[in-house]
């Protein structure tokens, strides 16, 4: 397994690729890693035509767990996609993400436009509002993380939503580490939005996608939209945050054309 290295504090970042083309970095969203690419069908998707590049962020899967929360601030996070690209000798990359990955996309492309081919969000936004980990998941995260660590916090969640996970979220969040996931979350509430004059300036094409019951990422990608010259808003009907991904299709049925048209033929 491949491992990249942020040169500011040293953590290590697990990455794979497969495929042969045009790189595409593809970065999850909270408490999930790089196999839900795979898991949910968007690989083997794009693998034919690109050199599919995928990370787990700090503090997921494989990749290093500080437990400190300024070690999750997002131009850290930033830094990190950039390191992984230079690890997989890409000066450039189409960039998808999801959830916060789609947040880290919009950082990318306000301070690294150079290193952007284009930007598709999946269920993501440009900031983020207080309480939002409590209203996704439950509002007691954070204390079943402290005291039962990720099955108290799997076991909160399911009881939320009334349903058991999807197996491949489900075993994602299982594996994670709960004092990292803790800082983590304390982290990501307290970064500031992007800024609307930063939007405005993205001349990236991009393809913003959300679900219509994922109502403030819904406003976000809409507004975002309006304010990138080069942005086009996809909504998804009757998804919601949880459910953004699945099923693939519908996504591929935009994604795929969407990169088709900036994509010289081979």
């Amino acid at each position: 397994m491949p491992v990249a290295q942020n040169p500011s504090d040293g953590v290590e970042l697990a990455w794979d690729s497969v495929g042969e083309g045009p790189a595409l970095l593809l970065v999850h969203g909270s408490a999930l890693s790089k196999a839900i690419w795979r898991g949910f069908g968007f690989t083997k998707a794009f693998r034919d035509d690109f050199r599919v590049i995928t990370m787990d962020l700090r503090g997921h899967g494989r990749s290093g767990k500080p437990d400190t929360a300024a070690a999750y601030a997002m131009e850290t996070l930033v830094e990190d996609a950039l390191a992984v690209l230079d690890a997989a000798g890409a000066p450039a990359a189409h960039y998808g993400g999801y959830s916060v990955g789609a947040r880290m996309g919009f950082s990318l492309a306000a301070t690294a436009p150079e290193r952007m081919l284009s930007f598709t969000s999946l269920g993501g936004g440009y900031g983020i509002a207080p309480g939002s980990i409590g209203r996704l998941f439950f509002p007691e995260y954070d204390d079943a993380l402290g005291t039962g660590g990720m099955p108290a916090f799997v076991a909160g969640w399911e009881a939320r939503i009334g349903r058991p996970l999807d197996a491949q979220t489900r075993a994602a969040f299982l594996a994670n580490d709960a004092a990292a996931l803790r800082a983590y979350f304390a982290q990501t509430q307290a970064d500031a939005p992007v800024p609307e004059s930063a939007l405005a300036a993205i001349t990236t094409p991009a393809l913003l996608m959300a679900g219509t019951q994922d109502r403030s990422r819904h406003q976000d990608s809409r507004r975002a939209a309006e304010l990138m010259p080069n942005a086009r808003f996809v909504e998804l009907p009757g998804r919601n945050h949880g459910n953004t991904l699945i099923p693939a299709q519908p996504i591929l049925a935009e994604w795929l054309p969407f990169l088709a048209s900036l994509t010289p033929q081979r």
